[in-house]
Parts: structure tokens; C-alpha cells; sequence
């Protein structure tokens, strides 16, 4: 079976054996691309997502970093992995992706995440104010830190340090976890994936941050921000020997005594 490697450009100045040729992130990636392997951690995973965008291109997780939840195949399995994709023993699971609108252009073509949506305060260390509404009702006023509202691949990740609860991979449902909030009663909770999540934010300091995944800017309390889910998902490579259940065990260690 004839199989073709290409590398992003920016990796063209080394002369590495039995590449085919590089692609410009963001430009050259077509159809004709089967997978596209990430080798890193999670970060490098979150990355990957801006290169395939919308066209369903494949990607599998080598994972080289630490915990690796999204990059869960780790480096000494690649040949097997490898080998089971050229086999055909692997399936496709399909990831929600968030959609942000905001009334200035600021992260271009660049405005999906697989993981998160994150207001946070910036220039001073009081709490911010984020209103926010479901679908134009109001849901609450969280007087926090900030505020994350995480897709089920997301769900263990920034979210669930924050308390947030953790979303199984098909949950069609995003989580709106607050960061460090001021009243100890106001919880996580769980919205259906087809409400549209919009906020008006407000504090002592004029400027706070807002994130997609690692990708960030600064903005002030004029903007308009609302959330949805994406029209387009994510598809992630399934080798057959593992599974969600089996991933979170492991990562989290649950079920390990921890008592030697």
C-alpha cells in the first residue's frame, strides 16, 4: 500500500527521509488527506483542530506529552497505530465543536474550539461580573474570576479543575463552569449543545480576556460575545483497543490505591 507523508512548512528546513512534500497550515490541507497525526501533547492536539477545521479530516493523538487526554496513544504504540490505520482496524468518533460570534473580527477563520470558551478577568485582581443568557434568557450574573463553558471533549480539562462535571463524548450538552465565583451556592451546570450562550461582562478594570482553547485576546466591555455549537465536528481517530471509560480510568487513576 503506497502511503504519502506531508509536514507543515515550517519543519522544510530539515531533511527528513521519505516525506512527499509540506503544506502551509491553514491553506494546503485538502480532501485528498486521509489522517493527519498529531505528535505532542494535548496543546499540540488543540492545535492540529485549526488545521482540519471543517473538513472532516481524521486526526490521531501520538501522544509524547504528559496526561494526554485527546493525544491518547502513547509513543511507544505509533508503529501498531500506525498499522491499524493502514488496516483499517480503527472508527471515527465524531467531536462537538464551539462557534464563537463576536461583533469585531478577532480570531478570523480561527473562532472554533474543541475544548472550551473562557471569559477571564485581566488588569486587576477583582472578580469580574459575567451576565449570561440561554437563547436571550437570563440564566445568571457570576461574580467571578471568570467563566468557562466547555464542550464534553473539554469537559476534562480546564473545566473540571474548576469543579466542573465531566461530559461523556456523545453528552449533547456543554458545561458553564465558573472560575473561583464569589457565592459558594452558584454551581456548574449542564445546558442542552443547542442553546446559544451569549454574555455581557463588566468589572472595575476595563479589559478582560477571552479564549478559545489556547488561542486568546484582550477585549473591553463594549464587545458582544455569544457561544454556540459549530455547524461542523471534529472527527478523531478510535483505535479499536480503546475506549472513553478506559481513558478516563487510567488518566485519572481511578479505581488505583493510592495508599503504598
Amino acid at each position: 500500500m503506497g502511503v504519502s507523508v506531508s509536514l507543515p512548512q515550517s519543519y522544510s528546513a530539515l531533511k527528513l527521509e521519505g516525506v512527499a512534500d509540506f503544506f502551509e497550515p491553514g491553506h494546503s490541507l485538502n480532501s485528498h488527506t486521509d489522517f493527519l497525526l498529531s505528535v505532542g501533547g494535548d496543546g499540540t492536539f488543540l492545535d492540529t483542530v485549526m488545521l482540519v477545521k471543517s473538513s472532516n479530516i481524521p486526526i490521531l493523538g501520538i501522544n509524547t506529552g504528559r496526561l494526554g487526554f485527546l493525544a491518547s496513544t502513547p509513543r511507544e504504540e505509533t508503529k501498531q497505530a500506525i498499522q491499524d490505520l493502514l488496516k483499517g482496524h480503527y472508527s471515527k468518533e465524531k467531536r462537538s465543536l464551539l462557534y464563537l460570534e463576536t461583533d469585531s473580527d478577532l480570531f478570523g477563520d480561527n473562532n472554533l474550539a474543541l475544548n472550551d470558551f473562557v471569559v477571564h478577568k485581566k488588569d486587576t485582581s477583582s472578580m469580574i461580573t459575567v451576565h449570561t443568557y440561554l437563547n436571550g434568557e437570563f440564566l445568571n450574573s457570576y461574580w467571578a474570576d471568570g467563566l468557562i463553558v466547555a464542550t464534553p471533549t473539554g469537559s476534562t480539562g480546564y473545566s473540571l479543575s474548576c469543579g466542573g462535571p465531566i461530559l461523556f463524548p456523545d453528552s449533547a450538552s456543554f458545561a458553564i463552569t465558573p472560575i473561583s465565583p464569589h457565592n459558594l451556592n452558584v454551581r456548574p451546570v449542564v445546558v442542552p449543545d443547542g442553546s446559544v450562550i451569549s454574555f455581557e461582562v463588566e468589572g472595575r478594570g476595563n479589559n478582560f480576556l477571552i479564549s478559545l482553547d489556547s488561542r486568546s485576546h484582550t477585549v473591553d466591555s463594549t464587545i458582544q460575545i455569544a457561544v454556540r455549537k459549530a455547524d461542523c465536528q471534529l472527527s478523531i481517530v478510535k483505535l479499536h483497543d480503546k475506549n472513553h471509560m478506559d481513558t478516563l480510568r487510567k488518566k485519572m487513576n481511578w479505581g488505583a490505591d493510592q495508599r503504598n
